[in-house]
């Protein structure tokens, strides 16, 4: 699966909320989230729209490797 090209900052947080992660604390436009599935972990969401590709990336590699997931997993259970 290929990833959005236009994902913006709030609509990956919404998604992510389908893993358990919640806003915990924002520093200007930046959004700190946390989940507590399978341990603590952390992982900050930048709020511009669109989402950067490289960024998007990064994002999605650090949570698919908290839950011991492949990419291609983790892009279907949020999208």
């Amino acid at each position: 699966m290929k990833l959005p090209r236009y994902l913006s900052g709030k609509e990956l947080i919404s998604r992510l909320k389908k893993l358990g992660y919640m806003p915990t604390r924002q520093s200007g436009s930046h959004i700190r989230l946390t989940t507590e599935l399978g341990g603590e972990h952390h992982v900050t969401i930048p709020n511009h729209d669109p989402l950067r590709i490289g960024t998007l990336s990064a994002i999605l590699a650090l949570v698919a490797e908290h839950f011991n997931i492949n990419r291609e997993e983790l892009l279907t259970k949020i999208f």
